[in-house]
């Protein structure tokens, strides 16, 4: 079964598909590889207001990270 979402033009409804993206790797390491980047950019800023918004920002991440951690489940290790 297909998702559709409805799209009102005119009074009439119109379904459009939905347009779908498989991520290729998990959402901790998406969210690992922004905050290096951030840190990057925030080395090269000078002390001020850009530069505490993007370590703010990498908090925000590692907070994240430490959630899904919380909530993943623990995965079992093989029999040696």
């Amino acid at each position: 079964m297909a998702n559709y979402m409805p799209d009102h033009v005119s009074g009439v409804c119109v379904m459009q598909q939905r347009r779908r993206f498989k991520q290729t790797s998990t959402l901790q390491v998406r969210l690992a590889n922004e905050a290096e980047q951030l840190r990057t950019r925030a080395a090269e800023l000078p002390q001020g207001s850009q530069r505490e918004s993007l370590l703010q920002r990498i908090r925000e991440i590692e907070n994240a990270c430490n959630m899904i951690q919380w909530i993943e489940p623990p995965r079992l290790q093989p029999l040696s």
